[in-house]
């Protein structure tokens, strides 16, 4: 089964980072991505570029596209890397997220990937 792991952060706190701590938890997700190709659950992982650097888009309903500089939600923490993983289920996928070093300066939001279905 497949499981995105979101990982949400205050993405300023990286910019307060002394170098060598910053390397250091650098060198922490290296470390776990490399555990997750071990257990042979990786499917997919990155890490996105700033919110400032993000665009948010909506179309209203007479189809008019409106589109906004910065991430939509007004928060703190914001998503800053994704990981998918294949576990055998839910409890295999939040242990995955516990371990994660994003579990220990912000949030790893667990959620199960659904196929999406396709035309026939």
């Amino acid at each position: 089964m497949e499981f995105l792991l979101q990982l949400y952060a205050d993405q300023t706190r990286w910019s307060t980072l002394p170098p060598d701590q910053a390397h250091a938890e650098m060198g922490a997700y290296a470390a776990y991505t490399q555990a997750l190709h071990d257990a042979g659950v990786f499917v997919a992982g990155e890490r996105l570029a700033p919110p400032s650097s993000a665009a948010s888009v909506r179309v209203s309903a007479d189809g008019k596209a409106s589109v906004v500089d910065g991430p939509y939600p007004e928060t703190k923490e914001q998503l800053g890397g994704y990981y998918v993983i294949d576990v055998a289920d839910h409890d295999a996928a939040v242990s995955w997220a516990a371990r994660c070093p994003g579990a220990s300066h912000g949030t790893v939001e667990v959620r199960p990937i659904m196929a999406v279905p396709t035309a026939a």
